[in-house]
């Protein structure tokens, strides 16, 4: 079964390098490709680690793997350099040369402490 996350072809071409070592898995080998994916379809869909459709690979194995990548780089390093890629693409620097912070200031008063919250229904301390 496929889902809208999975890497096409082209996709999974770009990034196949970054994980040509190890095998995950206790009992069977997974391609790596289908434990990518399953990381993919876990971000975009926000299900749980244990609520993972069967026909990927065990959750856990897909835990395992995801944060054996998170602990060696590899996700941070293979999204930098696809942005620089895509900035190349684009004829702009690999590096950005500024960013952007938002912030907002909130004015507080010493009155909210003199209030409480009961059950969502704002009143006067007595």
């Amino acid at each position: 079964m496929s889902y809208p996350s999975d890497l096409k072809d082209g996709q999974w071409e770009l990034i196949k390098d970054y994980f040509t070592f190890g095998k995950y898995g206790n009992r069977a080998t997974h391609e790596k490709r289908t434990l990518v994916n399953a990381v993919f379809y876990l971000t975009k869909t926000g299900c749980q680690w244990r609520q993972l459709p069967k026909d990927f690979p065990h959750w856990s194995t897909v835990h395992s793997f995801y944060h054996r990548m998170k602990k060696k780089g590899i996700w941070e390093k293979m999204m930098a350099d696809l942005v620089k890629k895509s900035r190349m693409e684009a004829n702009r620097k690999p590096e950005p040369t500024y960013a952007l912070i938002d912030s907002q200031s909130v004015k507080t008063t010493n009155k909210a402490e003199a209030r409480e919250i009961d059950g969502g229904k704002k009143g006067k301390r007595s």
